[in-house]
């Protein structure tokens, strides 16, 4: 199991801010699902029922969705789990099929709306902790581009830099691959999310992840508050 604490740094700049964190072992990430991709559908379908007709300032009125605006619009950024809802359910989008393990992430956010990271734990190096962003650092983002990073966002760090930006996405050292059995899962709620929400977004994924692996093994799941 990963020791992952959360600096004093972070909590003095994001007071009220809770992190999930969901850590399993024995994912088979390599093979599709029938069933995950049924519950895909399942998905897709209650969201466009529930949604129907809403408007872009209607899904920022949501108040999971309005933390999340409020947290993006300090940087000049659009909450990207926004973008994804509105094409599931204006656009007829269907959800992604990238893995297993990543696709139980998109499944549950676009439910709960709770931004989540997954990693790779092989890929990660103690230290590491939930912390906020200095003046000057930089991060190589997932698609390979180096990226300067703003100060003051809530970061994951391990010992080889920063592993994920809320407002930058992940690193390219530590993402999910078709290989990964063991996964980090991390999810970032501003202030003013309730902490139940996050929970769910945990056992969301879970169950998603045990519809393909009915035997994953839940090292950790807890949450940090700030």
């Amino acid at each position: 199991m990963l020791t992952i604490s959360a600096t004093d740094e972070w909590r003095k700049a994001h007071p009220g801010a809770t992190i999930g964190l969901l850590e399993l072992a024995g994912v088979d990430n390599g093979s599709p699902s029938e069933r995950l991709t049924a519950r895909k559908r399942e998905i897709e379908a209650r969201l466009r029922e529930q949604y129907q007709g809403f408007t872009r300032q209607q899904f920022l009125a949501l108040p999971v969705m309005a933390e999340y605006d409020r947290y993006y619009t300090r940087f000049n950024k659009t909450y990207h789990v926004q973008l994804q809802l509105e094409s599931i359910v204006l656009k007829a989008k269907p959800l992604p099929d990238v893995s297993p393990a990543v696709d139980a992430n998109f499944m549950a956010e676009v439910e709960t709306l709770i931004l989540t990271a997954g990693h790779d734990v092989e890929k990660l190096r103690a230290p590491i902790a939930i912390d906020v962003s200095r003046e000057g650092e930089q991060m190589t983002q997932m698609n390979g581009t180096p990226r300067a990073i703003r100060s003051g966002d809530m970061i994951m760090r391990d010992a080889d830099g920063i592993s994920c930006s809320v407002i930058y996405g992940q690193d390219a050292r530590s993402p999910v691959s078709p290989q990964t059995s063991r996964v980090l899962y991390v999810a970032y709620a501003p202030a003013g999310v309730a902490t139940e929400v996050v929970e769910r977004q945990l056992r969301g994924i879970e169950e998603h992840i045990r519809l393909v692996s009915p035997g994953v093994a839940v090292e950790q799941r807890r949450l940090l508050t700030a």
